[in-house]
């Protein structure tokens, strides 16, 4: 049991720094998955005098992916049911072209603005409607969602290291005794904190473990995957390889540098 309780509060700290950044992580792939379905949906009109092709469009801004031409058959139905049908065509050769520009991602409104004024600029183009209010909305609220994830992330990353090295300071004190003798006798400083950083090791693998184990059991859980096809996205919460990875290497480097830290700092008795 003292065993267990040595242990319980290093591997919580460490589960709370490895859940902020996974849970980061995947906040920021659901942002990722979102600007794609809204770049699905989100385009701009662009009206033209002369006909133009769809190469000619990706040249004026390479955001530009794809260009659909919009047909003026329904308004013209709509003015034309009291004129002749010769009147008709002639009005459907003065009209202009209108242009639904679809794009390469969800843009930030500074790429929206910069769209805009290289399409103003081509003198064929007379008109664009960017629709940037309803988009720099969108945006912003993106935006904001993210940056409270990161600064909420942030603060438990600082708030848990500091916990994590008052624990790691107390594991010293109690073996203080033990490293002062082998210091009397000789032993190298890095012999003498093993077992701090051996206690450090463990418990980041163990937390690792935790971990790895409880988001291969939530990526898999159904009413959370339910939860990102209700809005419209597919989002990987889990990687099996990368974020192990990751996830290990953070859980080790703190406690590691950590350790170190404490054990460079430590002054031996007079």
């Amino acid at each position: 049991m003292k065993s267990v309780k040595n242990h319980l509060s290093l591997v919580i700290a460490l589960l709370s720094i490895l859940f902020s950044m996974q849970v980061f992580f995947i906040v920021d792939r659901a942002i990722d998955a979102y600007k794609i379905t809204l770049s699905k949906n989100y385009s701009v009109i662009a009206v033209s005098k002369k006909e133009l092709s769809s190469d000619e469009f990706k040249k004026i801004n390479n955001i530009i992916s794809n260009i659909k031409e919009i047909s003026p058959d329904s308004v013209i139905k709509r003015l034309s049911s009291d004129m002749k049908s010769t009147n008709v065509e002639l009005l459907k050769l003065t009209l202009p072209k209108f242009y639904k520009l679809s794009l390469e991602y969800y843009p930030s409104p500074a790429e929206v603005k910069k769209l805009r004024d290289d399409l103003l600029e081509n003198s064929s183009i007379t008109k664009v409607e960017d629709f940037s209010h309803n988009h720099d909305t969108v945006y912003k609220l993106l935006l904001l969602f993210k940056n409270v994830v990161s600064l909420f992330s942030i603060v438990v990353l600082i708030v848990t290291v500091l916990l994590i090295f008052k624990e790691l300071r107390i594991w010293q004190y109690k073996h203080n005794e033990r490293m002062s003798i082998m210091g009397l006798f000789g032993a190298a400083l890095w012999l003498r904190s093993a077992v701090l950083f051996r206690l450090s090791i463990v418990d980041a693998l163990i937390a690792s473990i935790v971990s790895i184990g409880a988001f291969v059991y939530l990526s898999s859980y159904p009413w959370i995957i339910e939860q990102f096809r209700s809005i419209g996205i597919e989002v990987v919460i889990f990687n099996p390889i990368d974020d192990s990875l990751v996830i290990i290497g953070v859980a080790m480097s703190i406690s590691i540098v950590l350790a170190s830290l404490i054990v460079l700092g430590h002054k031996e008795e007079a």
